[in-house]
């Protein structure tokens, strides 16, 4: 089951991906960058230059927009994405 949905009335897209015994798979799409749940690749992240943060233990959007950002690429830093500030803030210099 895929869910899209607009997030708070924000130029941002949310993407839900229901996965077989595991928890979904989602993603937070705004125009400069995204937030991730703990699937991305923090490697090839970087290596691609994305704008990027990580929002880890997240079942749905609401969690993930309340919930600290654990990492955030160097791209993302530059937009200042810091680690500890909350998904909502993040997701706000990412769009």
């Amino acid at each position: 089951m895929i869910e899209i949905s607009q997030i708070e009335n924000l130029n941002a897209i949310g993407i839900k991906v229901s996965m077989p015994g595991a928890p979904p798979l989602i993603l937070i799409r705004g125009t400069r960058g995204a937030l991730f749940c703990g699937y991305l690749n923090t490697e090839v992240a970087e290596r691609l230059g994305l704008a990027a943060a990580i929002v880890g233990g997240v079942k749905n959007f609401e969690e993930m927009l309340e919930k600290p950002v654990t990492y955030s690429t160097r791209k993302a830093i530059e937009l200042g994405v810091k680690p500890g500030m909350s998904g909502r803030d993040a997701l706000n210099l990412l769009i």
